[in-house]
């Protein structure tokens, strides 16, 4: 089949994790392999990296045949320095994620970087907002 698929770009830093959910949810794998940049790296947690974008879209086609759901989390505000981005999200397991992004020529967003876990829940992470913390 010759025919792309049109699919929402991330015109925004913030849009790639709504976009990866939604289209993980929509069991579209290559929807979510098209949010990274051909040469992106992806650690799972699962102790191997995931390098370029054909392994990434083989990791996700395995995710979604499993049937795993993600949830939404709390994203917190992108840092933006130019043409990069450093995201992050507070998953309803505690763990927090980390992002690099980069904008493209045409000004969408793509992942760079993508690590489902930097910090998990006993590692004194505060992923509530400041007005509930102390």
């Amino acid at each position: 089949m010759g025919d792309e698929v049109r699919r929402e770009p991330a015109r925004d830093p913030q849009d790639l994790e709504r976009l990866l959910v939604s289209r993980e949810r929509a069991g579209d794998f290559e929807g979510m392999a098209a949010l990274y940049e051909p040469q992106a790296v992806l650690d799972s947690g699962d102790g191997r990296l995931k390098l370029g974008k054909e392994a990434i879209r083989a990791f996700y086609a395995e995710l979604v045949a499993m049937g795993r759901k993600f949830e939404f989390g709390d994203q917190r505000p992108a840092i933006i320095s130019g043409e990069l981005a450093l995201t992050s999200t507070c998953l309803p397991d505690s763990s927090v994620t980390a992002e690099i992004v980069r904008r493209q020529s045409d000004g969408t967003w793509l992942w760079v970087i993508d690590q489902f876990s930097i910090a998990q829940r006993g590692d004194q992470v505060v992923c509530a907002d400041s007005e509930n913390s102390n």
